[in-house]
């Protein structure tokens, strides 16, 4: 058992003939005044607002002093600097640079309508897992969890983002398609065992374009990496080319997203598709001249050799065509490593080469997305009971990501942390020391002076007051 520390003051090693002598009497200090700069960016692009548009309260605002709006901005906020956690949240409600964040005309939370609440401006954790656990068919009849949540909304919302972010469509796009595993620990609804991962896990899908998250979907692990996939192909370019209807679409995955409904669906919609062919006996066959060449090469080189082949291909049964395939014939120091992609793109558009090395291989650096989701904003914290929740869970860490992309994009543009990752965003410029000091008229936030970024951080503001709307100026 702990007991009550009441020391008020720490003595450490001196300096010299100094003391070294540490207290908590700093009075309002953050660790997270870079967190100005994420409400600056929703402030231009409106990310939050759209995403609480997609919930309904059903609430009495008579009774209540935080609207889903705020409880929406305050999860996104916390998980965006680095709190994955319901729990932290009843430390942070403290916090007057999160409630400036989430917009508290009354960021010391002095003026709570409850005694109890009075100097905790913000949510704590019983009120905000009420996003989470909302059941479905809840309203205003209901008795204690009464904000639902628009499904559909929310998964069209990505998309409409990706288009918002572009003021003049592209001539050409391309989706990346991809599963990975979310490992579970409990006995949460959808846990199955996955025989590839070796552990229990959920499956989400997930699709991008470039840098843009387009469809984060949870689903279980016992099925196919590309179920449900086609469906949400058919939503998003049904929606990019509804604003957008000249531009070229091409998908790109993997073997396990190479199948005949998929490509006879990118058939007859006009859409091109670059997708890896899981090897077998016919297509080893087919490039064994290739392989022995690149063999030969290797040997008299050292080096790994690569040579490739660009054929027409037909399964037996399970393709309704023939199609385009490239071979990978490659020697490596350890063995042969041949690789197969099918793709809809002509030859006289893209020579075999060209395709597999600049196209296909292009599609790795949508798994450096999906680790800053999952390492850095927590979407793998899917420890709720239930399948609704651990998904929107995944949600929140969508939007996260959103919103800190949106920031790289448009604040960090021409910086030298124009392509950090959203983990190293957080470290260097979101993670800044500062006072806090609410008077009638202001709240001043005085900045570490020693802070390493500060040019940086000067950048970023500047690009984001040109961007933002002259009537939402100061």
């Amino acid at each position: 058992m702990t007991t009550e520390c009441t020391q008020e003051s720490f003595a450490f090693h001196h300096l010299g003939r100094r003391e070294v002598v540490a207290r908590f009497d700093g009075g309002n200090i953050t660790s997270d005044a870079g967190g100005l700069l994420l409400r600056e960016t929703e402030r231009v692009t409106g990310i939050l607002r759209q995403f609480a548009a997609c919930f309904s309260d059903h609430r009495d605002p008579g009774l209540i002093e935080h609207p889903v709006e705020d409880l929406i901005a305050q999860r996104i906020y916390a998980l965006a600097l680095g709190y994955e956690d319901l729990n932290d949240h009843d430390d942070l409600r403290h916090d007057p640079l999160l409630a400036v964040l989430v917009g508290k005309r009354d960021p010391l939370g002095q003026h709570r309508a409850r005694k109890r609440d009075r100097g905790k401006a913000l949510a704590g954790k019983s009120t905000l897992n009420r996003l989470e656990l909302t059941p479905v068919r809840a309203d205003a009849r209901s008795r204690y969890k009464k904000i639902t949540t628009d499904r559909r909304a929310i998964q069209t919302l990505f998309t409409g983002l990706f288009l918002q972010a572009h003021p003049q469509p592209p001539k050409r796009i391309v989706l990346d398609l991809d599963a990975t595993d979310d490992p579970i620990h409990g006995h949460q609804a959808g846990r199955f065992f996955h025989g590839y991962y070796k552990n229990y896990c959920y499956l989400p899908l997930y699709i991008f374009c470039g840098e843009h998250l387009l469809c984060a979907r949870l689903r279980p692990s016992n099925i196919d990496a590309s179920a449900g996939s086609l469906k949400e192909l058919d939503r998003i370019v049904g929606q990019i080319r509804a604003q957008w209807p000249k531009v070229k679409i091409v998908i790109r995955g993997d073997s396990g997203f190479c199948r005949e409904h998929i490509m006879r669906w990118c058939e007859a919609q006009g859409v091109d598709y670059v997708l890896g062919l899981a090897k077998n006996e016919r297509l080893i066959e087919e490039l064994a001249d290739e392989l022995e060449q690149a063999r030969q090469q290797f040997e008299l080189s050292g080096q790994a050799a690569r040579v490739f082949k660009d054929f027409t291909y037909q399964t037996r049964d399970s393709w309704s065509r023939a199609r385009r395939v490239i071979g990978k014939a490659e020697h490596l120091a350890k063995g042969a490593n041949p690789r197969f992609v099918v793709t809809s793109v002509s030859a006289d558009q893209i020579e075999a080469r060209s395709l597999y090395e600049d196209e296909y291989c292009a599609r790795g650096d949508m798994e450096n997305r999906i680790k800053e989701q999952q390492l850095c904003l927590f979407a793998d914290r899917t420890s709720a009971a239930t399948m609704r929740a651990n998904e929107l869970r995944l949600w929140f860490s969508s939007v996260a990501y959103t919103l800190l992309a949106a920031l790289r994009r448009l604040g960090l543009k021409g910086t030298e942390l124009a392509r950090a990752q959203c983990g190293t965003i957080r470290l260097k410029l979101l993670k800044l020391g500062a006072q806090i000091r609410v008077t009638v008229r202001k709240v001043w936030v005085s900045l570490a002076e020693s802070y390493p970024y500060r040019g940086v951080f000067h950048q970023v503001y500047e690009h984001l007051r040109r961007l933002c709307p002259r009537r939402l100026r100061c």
